[in-house]
Formats: C-alpha cells, structure tokens, sequence
C-alpha cells in the first residue's frame, strides 16, 4: 500500500456499529439547487428507513431478552437451592413442567450434578459449581445485552428523530426556493408587462 492512496472517511458510529445521522445545520451543504432536492429527500428518507429497520430489530431482541433473563434466573435459583442440599439429607417432592399442560413429580436426592438445556433438542450434564458459574454468566450477558438494546433504541429514535427533523429542513427549503423563484418569475412578468420595475 501507498501513502497515496485515497482514505475513505469513516462515519461516526456508537459503541455497536451504528452510524450517526448527519444533522443538517445548513441545507445548502446538503443541496445546491432545486435539481438536487428530490434525490437529497430520497435518501433521508432511505436513512430513515434503514433506522427503523435496525429499531424494529433492536425491540425483538430486547423482548427475546426479556423472556429469557426470567427462566435464567429460576434455573440458577434452583442450582442454587440444589448446591444448598446436605448429602444423605431425604429426598424433595418437586413437581415441574414436562409441557404447557403436563406436569409431574419427582423425588429429587441431594446431588453433585445438574441437567441443563443448552437449546436445539441438547441437554448436558454439569457440576453444581459449574452449572452455576455457566448460569451466572449468562445471566450477566442477557443483561448487559438487555442495556445495550436499550441503548441502541435511544440512540436509534434519536437517529430517527434527526433524520426527519432533516427532511423537513430540505424540504421548507424547497418551498422557499420555490416561491422566491414565483416571485422573481412574477416580477419579470410585471416588468415585461408595464415596460419599467416602478410602474
């Protein structure tokens, strides 16, 4: 590689990879004539598109969270009270969910060893200590992740905001150009018609 090369500018973006909407604090710097106004607007409202997009995708996930942090924390809750139990202590009556309609009871031992679902039909056999560790874990990642989609979607409307606030700028510049150019149309006109600007 040369020194030459041309360098692309990098867009700011936040922590996650989204990039910033560009707030237009002057509309000439975006558009320089009427011409351009139509293609400048498509892609707002493009830019807009893609951070609803993101912003649709960011709820899902934060509602996928939701529903897992729960289970989660029963899980480790019952690791936990499993890690409690003395040995050659009587066995517990418990009664869990085999299906949305079925329960069934068991006699549970104290044990060393637990049986976790790790999802896609798997469950593997842990150590108490360790299914601990690995539940802790990733309860602590649903949650960090759980602030960082909340994150995302403030910064994502906010993103959203702008980009409309934008749109509405190049827009009521259009209008504006649009009128002053009638007005100067009209005064030709009123010239060409009386033969001098005063009448």
């Amino acid at each position: 590689m040369t020194d030459k090369e041309p360098k692309k500018e990098v867009a700011p973006t936040n922590p996650r990879g989204i990039p910033y909407a560009p707030f237009v604090d002057k509309v000439e710097d975006y558009v320089t004539s009427r011409a351009d106004v139509e293609a400048t607007l498509k892609n707002f409202q493009e830019m807009i598109s893609k951070y609803q997009f993101m912003e649709a995708n960011q709820q899902r996930r934060a509602a996928g969270l939701k529903d897992k942090m729960p289970d989660i924390q029963k899980t480790l809750d019952t690791v936990r009270f499993l890690k409690t139990r003395e040995p050659g202590s009587d066995p517990i009556e418990a009664t869990f969910e085999l299906n949305d309609t079925l329960y069934a009871k068991a006699h549970i031992p104290p044990t060393d060893e637990v049986y976790l679902w790790l999802g896609a039909n798997v469950m593997l056999s842990y150590p108490i200590d360790e299914a601990e560790e690995l539940l802790s874990s990733k309860l602590a990642a649903a949650k960090q992740s759980l602030e960082n989609c909340e994150e995302d979607l403030d910064f994502l409307r906010e993103q959203i905001t702008t980009m409309e606030v934008a749109t509405a700028r190049v827009y009521n510049w259009d209008v504006t150009m649009k009128r002053k150019e009638k007005g100067e149309q009209g005064a030709l006109e009123d010239v060409e018609k009386d033969g001098s600007p005063n009448g």
